[in-house]
């Protein structure tokens, strides 16, 4: 079997990391940064591009691809940190690609939001609740999210929201406080499964891109930082590091693919391929760049540094639709279920 990417999908990437060295370097990022982590201009150029609508069919006015071309792109947003909720259109997108929210989501004319805990749901469909802290939970428009047992959207406007201050100044955060506010059914307990899976990957793939990306910053200062008349990547120690920085993030994209593949074909598998793709990504994103930030040394806790930027980044991404534990714990409650079931572990091919 060939498990690189086809051909299209590496011009996607390709594409997209031209569009994101162009539009988002760190300069620009740090300008979002003091804006409020949102890059209006860079959202439209996305866009433009068809982002939005990758994974949308094109009979609903996507493009028509898949999930694995939704990674290849949130790869490439993570590692230009891009201050855009394209993760959280992707995912809500999947949901309500057809529907009243649709062809304005494909447009960017409005932006969607995206969480993982359950709000309460009364009789008359109407749900309350807080969630987790949501990525651009101030400015979207509508809210996914589980809510008795199914998936809903919810209509935010006129739901006071604000920005909260965050380790991550590269996007929004917030809080959304809700109380008997209309929902609308999108989907049942098969979606909220798919729905959680896929925030996990997404994130996980954003993950991905974030770690090379930093683990490349780190092998680069080594080269030409000195020390004792010698660049420090020449040190055993220094080598050692950088190195398992390398073991970490190749074993994230194998993860990530995988499981973005197996959500892509509905496999009976995507649930455990997702929590597998977040465990690992949620450990190693931090610990890569816990370990650049060492590799630069005292000036990696330098404002200055971008290496920070990307820490941030990854921490709050390890904990977004849930943590390490978090899928541990899902991902052995699914294999004991298998078990006793009489099915395996593994499902047959």
């Amino acid at each position: 079997m060939d498990f690189d990417l086809s051909a299209d999908q590496l011009a996607l990437r390709d594409a997209a990391k031209a569009l994101l060295d162009d539009r988002c370097d760190m300069a620009a990022v740090r300008r979002a940064c003091d804006r409020g982590g949102f890059d209006a201009g860079l959202w439209q150029a996305m866009v433009d591009q068809g982002w939005t609508g990758i994974a949308v069919p094109e009979a609903l006015g996507g493009v028509g691809l898949g999930t694995v071309e939704s990674a290849v792109l949130l790869e490439q947003t993570g590692a230009h940190l891009a201050p855009v909720p394209l993760l959280q259109q992707l995912a809500a997108l999947a949901a309500l690609a057809g529907g009243s929210w649709g062809d304005r989501l494909l447009s960017g004319e409005t932006v969607a939001c995206v969480a993982r805990t359950p709000l309460r749901r009364a009789g008359d469909g109407s749900v309350s609740g807080r969630t987790e802290p949501v990525v651009y939970g101030a400015r979207a428009d509508v809210l996914v999210v589980p809510a008795g047992g199914e998936l809903v959207a919810v209509d935010l406007a006129g739901v006071a929201r604000r920005p909260e201050p965050a380790m991550d100044q590269t996007r929004e955060l917030a809080w959304i406080d809700l109380d008997s506010t209309t929902s609308v059914t999108v989907g049942g307990a098969d979606e909220v499964a798919a729905h959680l899976d896929r925030g996990a990957v997404f994130h996980s793939a954003e993950m991905l891109g974030a770690a090379e990306t930093v683990m490349n910053l780190a092998v680069e200062y080594a080269k030409v930082r000195e020390q004792f008349g010698r660049p420090i990547g020449s040190f055993q120690a220094v080598k050692h590091r950088c190195a398992d920085m390398l073991v970490d993030v190749e074993a994230m994209r194998s993860a990530v693919y995988h499981a973005a593949w197996a959500l892509g074909t509905s496999g009976r598998e995507a649930t455990e391929t997702a929590a597998v793709a977040k465990i690992w990504c949620s450990d190693a994103a931090v610990r890569v760049a816990e370990s650049a930030l060492q590799v630069h040394g005292g000036i990696g806790f330098t404002w200055e540094a971008d290496v920070h930027l990307y820490l941030k980044r990854a921490q709050l991404d390890s904990v977004s639709f849930g943590d390490a534990r978090h899928h541990r714990a899902r991902l052995a409650a699914v294999l004991r279920d298998r078990v006793e079931s009489g099915a395996g572990i593994w499902p047959d091919p």
